[in-house]
This record gives C-alpha cells, sequence and structure tokens, in this order.
C-alpha cells in the first residue's frame, strides 16, 4: 500500500472537490506554506468543467524579495553542505514522488485536465531527473591535470551560482519544475520557482515532499504571479540564474531581459515537429504512433507531433489514419479509457478553432473536424476533438504557428528530400522523426536535418535525463536542459 503524504496540499486538493469554499493557493517560504497578504488572485479553473478550483494570488514585492532573502540566506551554508548529505536528499525525494505517483497524477488531472495516464507520464518523466541526480558524486567530478609546466598542476572546480529561478509553465506541471530545482540544488544552489498559475497544485505537493525529504528551509520557495512575478525574476540581482519553458514570446522577453541583468539563461520555447512518413514503413505501427503523437495531452506538449508529410505514395494512408482518430475517446481526464481531455482554457479553446478555420479558408481541407465535439456531463469543458488538416501548404497560418491542440496539419512530399527541404526552411528545431524500414534513408535523414532531436521510428524522440534536451533555432536559447550537471 502506497503511504500518502499527510496535509496541507493534499486536503486543498481534496477540498476543492467537496467543499463550496474555495480555496486558496499558497506560497512556500522557509519550508512552510505562507497565505499571501495579496489583494490580487487569478481564479484557476477545472479545464473539464470549468469550475473554479483554487486562487492562486499575484505575490507582492515584499514577498518575493523575502523569498529570495531566505534563499540567498539558505544558500550560505547549503552550498557547504556535503555532496553526500545532497544526494541523500534526493534519494528520499526519489521515494516519496515514486510512493505519491497518482496522488500527484490526479492533482495534474484535475487542474490541467490531461489524462491520468498522460498525468502519471508527467511525474514519471521528472522523477527519472530526480533519479539522475542521485549520481551527483559522480556528475560533479572535477578536473586534474599534473605537471602541465615545471612545478605546475591544474585543478578545475564546478561550484554552485547561488540562487537560481525557474519560470515553468501549465502542460507539465509536474515534469518541468523537477527539471529545475533537483537539479539546482543537488549541486549546491538554491531556488526560486515560479510555477504555471493555471496549475499549481504539482509543485506544492513536490515542496510537501521535499520537506519530509529533509532538505533544510529556504533552499526552494515558491513564489506566484504572472507578468510581475516573471519581472521580478529577471531582475533582481541576487538571482543569477533564470531557467524557462513556455511560449516564443515569453522566451525571448525572459531570455533578453534577464541576459541583460547578466544572468545566466535556459529558454526553451516553441515548436512545430515534423513527421515524415515513407511509403516503405510499417503502415499499422506508423498510424497508431502517429494518433498518439499528434493528439496525446491534447496536443499540449512542445514535443507532440503536430506536422505530418507523406511522401509519396504515403499519402494514401491519411483515410485510415483519420479513422483511428475517430476512435479516440473524448472526455474528461479522469474518466477510464479517456485518450483526449481538454485544453487548458476556452481562450486557448478559441485559438485551436481559430487556426483550424484559417487552414479551410486558405485552401486545406478539414479530412477530421474535432471543433463541435460536445462530452455529456461536461459541456462547460474546454474539449476539442482530434482534428486533421490536409493538403495544407507551408505559406498557410495553420502550419506557420504552433497550435498547441489536437489537431495534425499534413503535408505532401514527392521525396525524402523534399521533405528534408520543408522541416529545415521551418523556424523551429524542437524534434522531428521519420518513419521508414530503410537504413539508409533513415541515415540521410538523421545527418540532413537541422533539428535538435531526431527520432527514427520513435515519434517524439524525448532523450533521458542523462542527455541535454536539445532543441534548435528557434526553439531554443542558451544552454539546454540537463547538460549543467
Amino acid at each position: 500500500m502506497l503511504r500518502l503524504i499527510g496535509s496541507e496540499t493534499l486536503n486543498v486538493a481534496r477540498r476543492s472537490y467537496a467543499s463550496s469554499a474555495v480555496p486558496t493557493t499558497k506560497m512556500f517560504v522557509d519550508g512552510k506554506f505562507v497565505e499571501s497578504k495579496t489583494k490580487d488572485w487569478i481564479d484557476l479553473h477545472d479545464p473539464a468543467t470549468n469550475e473554479v478550483v483554487t486562487r492562486v494570488p499575484k505575490c507582492t514585492q515584499a514577498e518575493m524579495q523575502h523569498a529570495v532573502e531566505s534563499a540567498k540566506n539558505a544558500f550560505k551554508t547549503w552550498s557547504q553542505t556535503s555532496i553526500l548529505t545532497r544526494q541523500q536528499i534526493m534519494f528520499r525525494l526519489q521515494h516519496l514522488i515514486k510512493s505519491n505517483m497518482s496522488e500527484l497524477a490526479k492533482n495534474i488531472t484535475k487542474e490541467q485536465g490531461k489524462t491520468l495516464v498522460d498525468a502519471e507520464g508527467d511525474v514519471l518523466r521528472g522523477l527519472q531527473v530526480v533519479e539522475h541526480c542521485c549520481s551527483i558524486p559522480s556528475l560533479q567530478l572535477g578536473e586534474t591535470l599534473p605537471n602541465v609546466a615545471k612545478d605546475m598542476d591544474t585543478y578545475s572546480y564546478t561550484l554552485p551560482l547561488g540562487v537560481t529561478a525557474g519560470i515553468t509553465p501549465f502542460n507539465f506541471p509536474a515534469m518541468i519544475p523537477l527539471w529545475m530545482f533537483p537539479v539546482a540544488i543537488t549541486c549546491g544552489n538554491t531556488s526560486i520557482i515560479k510555477p504555471s498559475e493555471r496549475d499549481p497544485g504539482a509543485t506544492m505537493m513536490l515542496m510537501e515532499m521535499l520537506n519530509e525529504a529533509g532538505c533544510p528551509p529556504g533552499v526552494v520557495n515558491v513564489i506566484r504571479g504572472a507578468h510581475d512575478t516573471v519581472n521580478f525574476i529577471c531582475d533582481h540581482p541576487d538571482i543569477k540564474a533564470v531557467s524557462f519553458v513556455g511560449s516564443d514570446q515569453a522566451g525571448k522577453y525572459i531570455y533578453e531581459r534577464a541576459g541583460r541583468n547578466g544572468k545566466r539563461v535556459q529558454s526553451n520555447m516553441g515548436a512545430k515537429n515534423h513527421g515524415v512518413i515513407m511509403a516503405d514503413a510499417n503502415k499499422e505501427n506508423t498510424l497508431n504512433q502517429l494518433a498518439g503523437a499528434a493528439f496525446g495531452a491534447a496536443g499540449q506538449r512542445c514535443m507532440a507531433l503536430s506536422t505530418a508529410i507523406f511522401v509519396g505514395e504515403a499519402k494514401n494512408w491519411i483515410p485510415d489514419l483519420v479513422e483511428r482518430a475517430k476512435k479516440l475517446k473524448v472526455n474528461a481526464g479522469h474518466v477510464p479509457g479517456t485518450d483526449v481531455g481538454p485544453v487548458i482554457s476556452p481562450q486557448s479553446k478559441e485559438r485551436i478553432h481559430s487556426l483550424i478555420q484559417s487552414g479551410i479558408d486558405e485552401g486545406a481541407k478539414c479530412s477530421l473536424d474535432g471543433r463541435g465535439i460536445k462530452v455529456p456531463n461536461y459541456e462547460k469543458g474546454n474539449f476539442v476533438g482530434p482534428t486533421i488538416l490536409t493538403d495544407v501548404q507551408a505559406h498557410m497560418k495553420c502550419y506557420k504557428e504552433e497550435i498547441f491542440g489536437p489537431v495534425l496539419v499534413c503535408l505532401n512530399a514527392n521525396t525524402i528530400d523534399e521533405a528534408i527541404e520543408i522541416i529545415n526552411k521551418n523556424p523551429y528545431g524542437n524534434g522531428t522523426a521519420i518513419f521508414t524500414t530503410n537504413g539508409a534513408t533513415a541515415r540521410k535523414f538523421v545527418n540532413q536535418i537541422d533539428v535538435g532531436q531526431v527520432g527514427v521510428n520513435v515519434p517524439i524522440p524525448v532523450p533521458l535525463p542523462m542527455f541535454s534536451f536539445t532543441g534548435t533555432r528557434g526553439s531554443f536559447l542558451a544552454r539546454h536542459f540537463m547538460s549543467g550537471l
């Protein structure tokens, strides 16, 4: 039987189901959950019902300043803590996350909308980063070269920076924070985390686990808010580095503003990931993988396979792909058997609808239209059914913009060279995949494509934490994630 952690955050999650009073989401400072004194709040809605789940504060300047001072003070002792002590905390945190995975998944589904299966995958990928951090004594080895000159040896050390910060998106409320604070603190830094205001609960549960794992107060603090909170992080002189995952506009803004203030920045931004389907591919396997990669997590992931390029006769497979997509079950994320949950907000749903219509207006064919879907008992939810646009051209808005919904845009190409040219001309370079049984074709694709992460018969080529997350071009600015260990 799994032992559930105690306390305030899980109780808040339960109250949100059972109580008519709307609970508030707290900050986490000095190892304690703290109620904000702000007068400015953000309502968080369940995407499946649009009922208010909790209210998230926009922290005051004084509250955010206190969080940084706490992290700065904690750094003085934490940076001198033995690396084996930090390793042991990661071992305990790993055990607690693994033991409470289902509770974390339930919270993610309630606040973010993804299916329970997707939510557990969200937690699992973050857990793998924590497990990687358990290898910190080996990962933090320095370098030594004796006798570089007469009577001279050279040593290099890896030293912590100080207070770091993470700004996380809504689509992976467990995985992305776990990309950030475990790596930062295991290396001896302290951390300020600003979770998305749309789904803060998973981070709060992780803070409970971090407390139980024995992490000292102030080593990780959590603040709340939106634009003003981002500006605070970018501007504060005691914050030495900023990690961000999210949209293009926000990522470029954070990179430029934080960079002007002399901070190290990681900025993982937009994507338009292409899958190339060759006619020699295994048809059944390829179509199954396409459907999962395009429509899983309601398409709300930066590594979603949102664009398919059918090469030559492979375009004849599109009707079969449409039939597979029609069979996917759209419902609230907690309902058993659900394949596609709601998108995050009514605004997101409206934008997705608009981009679908723009494709039709510009000449694309809507082979499967998910805009009119009605989900019984969840009529007010933000649901978009699987949608497939075919005969898409590279000049169309639906191709040029990241839709971030359960929409697959399909292009045609006559040759593998033409497909490669289409992908390399696209401004984004997060991930791509090719489906083929021909080794020479796969090798040609891997060697000529200008994209950070490439899959061969792997639709979402996300690396494990021992490798860098290596988007290129318009998808990434500055250092890659996991590469700093």
